[in-house]
C-alpha cells in the first residue's frame, strides 16, 4: 500500500509541472511536430522514427496524435509485462523514494536479492555468480571479457580463438560487435577485437571441426532473434557443450532476447540438459526498466574475473533491481509462463493458416513469419497503419515478440486483420 501511495504521489507531482505533460502524454505538439524537433536534436543512428508513442497501457500503446496500437514487439521483447504495469511501476516509484543509486563501492538488499532469484531460477550450480549490467550488449561485453580470461590451454598453449555463428547477433559495442555477424554492422568500425570466427549456423560438423584447445568461447543464441528467428536445430547445443568441454573452452549462452519467459519457459536453453559456463540475459529482465546480467555457472567459471577488472557505474543500482524482482515476481504469480505457451501456440498456428506465410518459426511469444514476397516492410507500414505493431528483421520476414501477457483474443485481432495488411503491403510495391 505504502508503494502505490508514493507512486501517486510522484504522478500526482510530476503533472503539476511541465515534464508531466510530456510524460503522460498530454503535450500539444502532434506526431508530425515532433518528428521535427526530433530531427534537429537527435543523432540519426535509428533512422526517422516510425511513431511518437506517449503513453501505454497493457499491450495497448498509443501515439501522439491520439492513434491506438496493439504492440506486438514489446520494445524489441523488452516490456514482458506489458506497459504501466501497476506491481512493478509502484515497487520502481517507492525504491527510488527510498533509494535510488549507490554506486559499486556498496551494495543493496535488492542487488543481493536479484542475484540469488536468478541462480535460482536458472538452477545454477554451487559457486555461481552473477554480474549486473545495464543492457544485453554489455553483458554480452562482459562475457566477451570472461573469454579472454580463458586464456590459456593446455601446456601453456595460448586460446586465440572464438567462436560465434553466420547470422548472430550479440549488441553494437565493439566486443559484442565482434561477436556479432552481419558485415553492415561490423565494416564501419573495422578493426574490430581480434580473433572471432564465425562459422555455419546450425552445423553440428562445423562446430565439431572448428572447437579445438586454441578456442577460448563459443558463443550461441539459442533463437537467433535478429536473423529472422532462427532456432538452433535439435542436439546442436549438447553437441556444443561436448565440444566445448573436451577442448576445455567455455559455452556462453547468449538469452537476452530469449530469457525471462519469452518461450514459456525462464530459459530457451533450460530443457536442453546441459550446464553451460555462463548465461546472459537483459531485454525482459526489468519488464521495461534497463538491467542486463551475465551469469557465470561454477567456482572456476565465476573466478575468472577478479576485482578491478571489469565494472559499471550503474550496473546493479537499487532501481533496476528492484523493477527486476518485481517482474520477476509478477511472472510468477501470475502464471505468465503458461499464458505465452498457450498464447504462443494459438499465433503460430493461426498465422500458418494465412495465404501468403510460408513458414512460421519460433517458441512461445518469440515469432518469425515468412512471406511469399519481398514486402516484410510494407507489412510493418500497413500493420501500423492497421493498428498493429511488427518488425521486419528481413525483406520476407516478420518479428513478433509483444508483452509475455497477450490475450488470445488480442492475438485474434491481428490474424484477423492480417491477410489484408498483406494485400495492402503487395498492391503498395
Amino acid at each position: 500500500m505504502n508503494a502505490v501511495k508514493t507512486g501517486s504521489h510522484v504522478a500526482s507531482t510530476l503533472e503539476k509541472t511541465p515534464v508531466g505533460d510530456l510524460v503522460d502524454g498530454t503535450g500539444h505538439s502532434s506526431g508530425a511536430e515532433w518528428l521535427t524537433r526530433y530531427s534537429t536534436s537527435l543523432m540519426g543512428v535509428f533512422g526517422t522514427p516510425q511513431r511518437v508513442l506517449v503513453r501505454g497501457a497493457g499491450c495497448l500503446v498509443w501515439d501522439a496524435d491520439g492513434k491506438e496500437y496493439l504492440d506486438l514487439l514489446g520494445g524489441i521483447a523488452v516490456n514482458a509485462l506489458g506497459h504501466a504495469h501497476p506491481f512493478v511501476t509502484s515497487v520502481i516509484s517507492s525504491q527510488l523514494a527510498t533509494l535510488g543509486h549507490v554506486s559499486n563501492f556498496f551494495t543493496s538488499p535488492t542487488q543481493i536479492a536479484l542475484a540469488e532469484k536468478l541462480l535460482a531460477l536458472t538452477k545454477a550450480p554451487a559457486g555461481s555468480k552473477v554480474f549486473f549490467t545495464n543492457s544485453g550488449t554489455e553483458a554480452n561485453e562482459a562475457a566477451f571479457k570472461l573469454a579472454r580470461r580463458n586464456a590459456t590451454g593446455p601446456d601453456g598453449a595460448p586460446r586465440t580463438k572464438i567462436i560465434a555463428l553466420e547470422g548472430a547477433f550479440h549488441g553494437r559495442t565493439m566486443g559484442a560487435l565482434a561477436l556479432t555477424a552481419k558485415e553492415a554492422y561490423r565494416a564501419p568500425f573495422e578493426p574490430l577485437p581480434g580473433g572471432v570466427v564465425h562459422i555455419p549456423f546450425g552445423d553440428i560438423a562445423a562446430l565439431e571441426a572448428a572447437v579445438d584447445e586454441t578456442v577460448a568461447a563459443v558463443f550461441l543464441e539459442p533463437i537467433q532473434g535478429e536473423a529472422g528467428v532462427r532456432p538452433l536445430p535439435v542436439g546442436y547445443l549438447r553437441a556444443a557443450r561436448e565440444a566445448t568441454t573436451k577442448a576445455g573452452a567455455l559455452l556462453i549462452l547468449d538469452e537476452v532476447q530469449t530469457g525471462i519467459g519469452r518461450t514459456g519457459k525462464w530459459l530457451a536453453t533450460e530443457d536442453a540438459g546441459i550446464v553451460p559456463d555462463a548465461i546472459t540475459l537483459a531485454k525482459g529482465l526489468g519488464g521495461g526498466f534497463p538491467i542486463g546480467a551475465l551469469l557465470t555457472f561454477g567456482e572456476r567459471t565465476s573466478s575468472l574475473l577478479s576485482a578491478g577488472q571489469h565494472g559499471t557505474t550503474f550496473g546493479g543500482n537499487p532501481v533496476a533491481t528492484a523493477a527486476a524482482l518485481a517482474t520477476l515476481h509478477a511472472i510468477e504469480s501470475q502464471r505468465v509462463l503458461e499464458n505465452v505457451a498457450v498464447v504462443g501456440d494459438y499465433l503460430r498456428t493461426g498465422l500458418a493458416d494465412v495465404d501468403g506465410v510460408t513458414e512460421v518459426r519460433g517458441e512461445g511469444l518469440l515469432i518469425g513469419f515468412d512471406l511469399d514476397a519481398d514486402v516484410a516492410p510494407a507489412v510493418v507500414t500497413a500493420g501500423l497503419d492497421a493498428g498493429f505493431i511488427v518488425n521486419s528483421p528481413g525483406p520476407r520476414t516478420i518479428r513478433l515478440a509483444p508483452p509475455l501477457i497477450l490475450t488470445k483474443d488480442q492475438a485474434g485481432t491481428f490474424l484477423a486483420g492480417l491477410p489484408a495488411i498483406l494485400q495492402t503491403a503487395k498492391d503498395a510495391q
